[in-house]
């Protein structure tokens, strides 16, 4: 990727997507995760994979981002648990986003709730998610989503369009160790191919 085509992301999504690309870990597992100077090294343009695209469902603590790349880099939540599982993989880089944008809510059943009761802001989302792998330059890209709400989302509008698969969300209650054991399973079965 080139840096014109990086500040066109960083521009256009930087405040609802990021990379899987994390500073090191420090003491304790979360520490380090709100660090994201690196995106400002020209290096980590070498990191990045377009066409691995891990999905959430939506921007779940309140407030807002408030800087590019910061959304899955805060140091609350369950996040570090993608950094520690990805951390040396082939999907250190890959492109992260959530399928619902601008609809902020921790509890994911609130959020299918209003979406059942609003599908068109599912039908807008998928239009624009399409658009976002586009803008990103992904070409035939593996999509892993995080639990079961934006796996059904995908698999419902866009099954034959992508692959699809899903792994358990990263804020379920299971260790970091365990977490990392599902990732790596899901990585040696998808990038073999």
């Amino acid at each position: 990727m080139d840096l014109k085509k990086f500040n066109f992301i960083k521009n256009k999504y930087g405040l609802h997507a990021s990379w899987a690309i994390w500073g090191k870990q420090g003491d304790k597992p979360k520490s380090n995760m709100d660090d994201i100077n690196f995106f400002d090294n020209e290096e980590v343009l070498l990191k990045l994979k377009p066409n691995i695209v891990l999905v959430g469902l939506n921007f779940s603590i309140d407030g807002v981002v408030l800087k590019p790349f910061q959304n899955f880099h805060g140091s609350g939540g369950g996040a570090y648990k993608i950094r520690f599982a990805l951390y040396d993989t082939s999907f250190w880089g890959a492109y992260m986003t959530d399928i619902i944008k601008d609809f902020p809510e921790k509890e994911s059943s609130n959020v299918m709730s209003f979406l059942k009761n609003n599908p068109s802001l599912v039908d807008n989302n998928i239009i624009s998610f399409e658009q976002e792998l586009k803008d990103i330059g992904s070409v035939d890209p593996l999509l892993v989503c995080f639990g079961n709400d934006s796996y059904d989302i995908l698999k419902k509008n866009l099954a034959s369009k992508f692959k699809i698969i899903k792994v358990t969300h990263y804020s379920h209650y299971e260790s970091k160790e365990k977490f990392r054991e599902k990732m790596l399973k899901i990585i040696e079965e998808n990038m073999a191919s």
